[in-house]
């Protein structure tokens, strides 16, 4: 089979296919705060049993907090996690972005050294004044260049000193990039995913401009749930979600029933339903960030943890309050019961 990347280091291809993907938390443990690897193994093995693939080592994972060797060490265990549950063809998908294009190239090359399947980049934020355009689009290209694994671009103004890269860069980069391979927007932006999904979804754009691997094609996908079925019809590829973690069932539902009802409008209404629940899930706990997804895995499976310091735990009195919205609870119940599991 086709490598995934430039450098030949891979024996297997697994495509970036549509649907769901979530952000794994990094775990720690209590006292020292080294990695808590049995714990992130088993929890990539709870999401992948829904069709979930993992992507490591981003926002959600605490990628600041982390050094190379830790980064590296969480690639050999999402792979070992994912080969012996049984999803050897779920891919990989790792952040490698940093403060300069020198370290973010070294991450990249760490990671397909790794045997990592993509890499996701954000741009950083610490000179996000000085960067301009031009800037923006030479830091994206260059790192593309120079990986060994494809790219997905991570645009997500909340982490990167509010950059926001507009839809017109975007695709200006997936047409002068065969390395790129999608987009994250985790920016909320309805309008610019329409944008970039509608350019990128013909097959004349596809045979104009192609992947460096010809099994890839370029994806399209939001940031959020909230806007999971809309995204579908005018093309859009499916989510890179943080609710993903605590719904993987659910979330995973409302992508397929989404599809089908582009050929089906029958099962539209029950996507409807699903969306709703969800789109009120993630308005409520995206606001407790890290620390409350944490809270939220000690309550439904007895792990999380806190983050990593500075970071600080969710307040008890706060988490407590999370669990029982409403917006939660209905949530849970329909996970539960999407994933056979009731008690």
């Amino acid at each position: 089979m086709a490598a995934n990347g430039t450098n030949g280091k891979h024996s297997v291809f697994r495509p970036l296919k549509a649907g769901i993907y979530a952000p794994i938390p990094t775990f720690f443990l209590p006292t020292s705060e080294d990695l808590d690897i049995p714990t992130f193994e088993a929890h990539i093995a709870r999401v992948a049993a829904a069709g979930v693939a993992p992507v490591l080592a981003g926002s959600m994972g605490e990628a600041t907090h982390l050094s190379h060797a830790e980064r590296v060490s969480l690639i050999h265990a999402a792979r070992k996690a994912l080969d012996n549950a049984g999803f050897a063809d779920l891919p990989t998908i790792v952040g490698t972005g940093a403060g300069s294009t020198r370290e973010t190239i070294e991450l990249g090359n760490e990671a397909g050294a790794a045997g990592a399947d993509y890499a996701i980049v954000i741009a950083s934020g610490y000179f996000a004044g000085a960067l301009t355009r031009a800037a923006l689009k030479a830091f994206f290209l260059e790192v593309a260049e120079k990986s060994p694994i494809p790219v997905i671009i991570y645009n997500y103004p909340g982490a990167s000193g509010g950059i926001d890269l507009d839809s017109d860069l975007i695709v200006e980069l997936a047409e002068e990039s065969p390395n790129i391979a999608g987009v994250k927007l985790t920016c909320g932006n309805v309008g610019k995913l329409t944008r970039i999904a509608e350019a990128v979804s013909s097959p004349d754009w596809a045979n104009k401009f192609p992947r460096k691997s010809p099994q890839s094609t370029f994806v399209v996908l939001g940031g959020f749930t909230d806007f999971l079925v809309p995204s579908t019809f005018v093309n859009g590829h499916g989510a890179i979600t943080g609710l993903a973690n605590i719904a993987p069932y659910t979330i995973s539902k409302v992508f397929q029933l989404s599809e089908a009802a582009r050929k089906d409008l029958s099962s539209l209404p029950e996507a409807q339903r699903l969306q709703g629940i969800i789109a009120r899930g993630d308005y409520t706990i995206a606001k407790t960030s890290i620390a409350g997804t944490k809270s939220l895995l000690e309550k439904l499976y007895g792990y999380g943890g806190a983050p990593r310091k500075p970071l600080p735990p969710i307040d008890p009195a706060a988490a407590e309050a999370i669990w029982v919205h409403p917006h939660t609870q209905e949530l849970v119940n329909v996970e539960r019961k999407l994933s056979g599991k009731t008690a």
